[in-house]
């Protein structure tokens, strides 16, 4: 359920504490944006010396109002913060804005006075945003309590930036977008991110959530309320180039960023991960309208060759495709346009256009109507007709009526079918794109902002799926190589024989036991291949002893692993690891392995544990994935039986919290079944 928000964006009452007639001072700001609601609750002005602002007059404390407070707004300096919020607890708030800064921002000092602050307002029921805040507002309840004030609309934004906040207003525009909800998360010192998203995926007002977070928190927490918010989650974050926190002493370590992670979480969730204001501001155009594609096939419309090949390499670069049409659709095709036209994908209407406009919107009725289409983007010189200079050559009043009529025509069509329409437009701002607009059509000037427009529509809401955390199991007593490859074992993955030695005397028994060719590793290294700890390919006992005496001459270890040789002639080697990330706990990654693992770089990631399904998903998602099919004569591999070990893998490091990387590398898929020839971990 979450927790209980009633009183942050619908209260029974608010008091601005610091409220100024000061214009430069920030409870001047918030308390004339208050006063904006216009008697929705009783607002109370506080300012400590008495008098009016605003012309209201103001109490000088909040004992001073003589009635219960539900939401107090504290915007004071910080020496005289915590009494403010003692005073507010005591004076009933449930809720309180933290406008005051000078806390866990300024360091350890502060942070201790925050969590002190914090652990207040919770013994006594009551929540808080912030400190070092700017504000929330809430369009559907009247509730303005930001410097700013916000469009209404359907869009929820959680923010860690103000600024941010008032760039997106001026992007929304164009798009008929606007706000529901704002808040400025501060310090997250009690309510968090997490709880404002999940409250956001209640709020019947609010129909997407953009968030701007610099610091998730809890970012599992975060992914899993996202994937249950059954409503788009559009999220833009900072610092996701850097490394995240981790001793990199594997290849998984040294092969995973935050980038990755981020990435991952959000692809798992089904979170629409952007990188600008732009971005974010484009995709919530496209799913405004709540439309979705069913696939990723996207049929291309143009007036002109040259839109619509680029148009083509965006949207392929956006990872969607454009085939060609099959003859059924282009034999629909050239019943309405003329013998000019090429209908094979990208559709070129080849000059029909300024014959006859009406012929834009009976190729997009034919082409949303196309069973092989899932999405359609019109792109190129439609809304030129109807500019303001008359379009080309002057145009004329016929060729713009007709492009009006076309509009009104596609707005109809779009209204009576599911698919999605994207729209690219030398002239944006054209009546006829206004049209389009207004029927929920989106538009935009830029190529690539509709080809992710079309992409958005086609990912949103598919996320692959969050799977709970197990439980935590026993912890391992030790995490060297052979207690870890037991431990996989007994998790049900398979290895080569192997015995551990310490002398002569065992390596012979060993030969006993199952014959050769032989593999024999080093125990006290972590990465054995790089410092030589590792000989393959040892024919029988006599090559066995040989390596042996040269390795253990060289490096002295304490232990050595004689293990039998896999046959490695008509198998794959991937690597599968899990990274625990600070943020977002156990982390997958699987990719083709072997000593080329790092120089490879062919990984794909995904939050643990990694269900089978999941797993073969993220391998045939790789680029080299065709190997797995089989090449050049080469069999195809057990997908299936490499999916299920990474499910065990990546479970096993679920369930083991103490274990901060865990890898098998190599791990070998053959044409039926796997065998995981190396693996170790490194202790939290």
């Amino acid at each position: 359920m979450g927790r209980e928000l009633s009183a942050l964006f619908d209260p029974v009452s608010v008091a601005v504490v610091g409220a100024s007639d000061d214009p430069a001072k920030y409870g001047h700001a918030i308390a004339a944006q208050a006063v904006r609601a216009n008697g929705r609750r009783p607002l109370h002005l506080v300012n400590r010396r008495g008098g009016t602002v605003l012309g209201r007059t103001t109490a000088p404390s909040l004992s001073a109002i003589g009635e219960p407070v539900d939401l107090a707004v504290i915007s004071v300096p910080a020496a005289g913060f915590e009494d403010a919020v003692d005073e507010a607890l005591r004076c009933g708030a449930r809720a309180i804005v933290a406008i005051t800064a000078g806390f866990a921002e300024t360091g350890d000092a502060g942070r201790v006075r925050q969590q002190a602050v914090a652990e207040r307002v919770r013994a006594a029921g009551a929540v808080m945003v912030g400190p070092n805040c700017l504000g929330i507002a809430d369009n559907t309840t009247d509730l303005f309590l930001a410097s700013d004030s916000f469009t209404p609309g359907g869009v929820a934004l959680l923010s860690q930036s103000g600024n941010l906040a008032l760039e997106l207003q001026l992007r929304f525009a164009p798009h008929g977008l606007g706000f529901s909800r704002f808040v400025s998360l501060g310090n997250q010192a009690d309510v968090t991110l997490v709880d404002l998203l999940a409250d956001c995926a209640r709020h019947q007002g609010t129909r997407a959530i953009a968030v701007y977070a610099e610091d998730f928190g809890d970012g599992r927490a975060f992914a899993e309320a996202a994937a249950s918010a059954g409503k788009p989650v559009v999220l833009l974050t900072a610092g996701r180039g850097d490394a995240s926190a981790r001793s990199a002493q594997s290849h998984t370590g040294a092969l995973t960023t935050s980038a990755d992670v981020v990435g991952a979480a959000c692809r798992d969730a089904g979170v629409e991960l952007v990188a600008s204001p732009r971005e974010l501001t484009v995709v919530l155009a496209a799913l405004n309208g709540g439309r979705r594609s069913s696939g990723r096939r996207v049929a291309v419309l143009t007036d002109g060759g040259g839109h619509g090949v680029v148009a083509a390499d965006a949207v392929e670069a956006a990872g969607l495709t454009v085939p060609e049409l099959p003859a059924e659709t282009r034999e629909r095709l050239r019943e309405v346009l003329w013998e000019q036209s090429a209908v094979a994908n990208p559709v070129d209407l080849a000059g029909m256009g300024e014959q006859d406009p009406g012929s834009y919107a009976a190729t997009v009725a034919a082409l949303l109507a196309a069973e092989d289409t899932d999405a359609v983007l019109l792109t190129g010189y439609f809304g030129g007709y109807a500019a303001a200079d008359g379009g080309l050559g002057g145009g004329g009043t016929a060729l713009a009526a007709g492009e009006q009529e076309a509009a009104r025509l596609i707005a109809a069509r779009h209204r009576a079918t599911a698919r999605p329409l994207v729209v690219q437009s030398m002239y944006p701002d054209s009546p006829s794109c206004h049209t389009l607009r207004a029927a929920g059509i989106p538009v935009f000037d830029a190529t690539e902002d509709a080809a992710r427009a079309v992409a958005a529509t086609a990912s949103a809401t598919t996320g692959t799926g969050l799977t709970p955390l197990p439980r935590p199991a026993p912890p391992l007593t030790a995490t060297g190589y052979l207690d870890t490859r037991r431990a996989l074992e007994a998790a049900g993955l398979p290895f080569p024989a192997a015995r551990e030695i310490h002398d002569e005397s065992g390596l012979l028994a060993a030969t006993e036991e199952f014959t050769g060719p032989y593999v024999l590793k080093a125990l006290h290294l972590l990465h054995k291949s790089d410092a030589g700890g590792v000989a393959l390919n040892l024919a029988g006992p006599a090559e066995l002893r040989a390596a042996f005496r040269e390795m253990h001459a060289r490096l002295g270890a304490p232990a050595y692993s004689v293990e039998a040789m896999a046959d490695l002639s008509d198998g794959i080697e991937l690597i599968v690891g899990v990274n625990r990330d600070p943020r977002f706990g156990p982390v997958a990654m699987v990719g083709f392995g072997g000593v080329l693992a790092e120089a490879l770089h062919d990984v794909a990631f995904g939050l643990a544990p990694v269900p089978a399904g999941r797993a073969e998903r993220l391998l045939r998602g790789l680029r080299a994935a065709t190997l797995l099919d089989g090449v050049r004569g080469r069999p195809a591999v057990d997908i299936a039986a490499a999916a299920s070990a990474v499910e065990t893998i990546t479970a096993f490091a679920a369930a083991h919290p103490e274990i901060a990387e865990i890898e098998v590398n190599p791990l070998l898929v053959r044409p039926r079944g796997v065998l995981a020839l190396d693996s170790r971990a490194v202790p939290a």
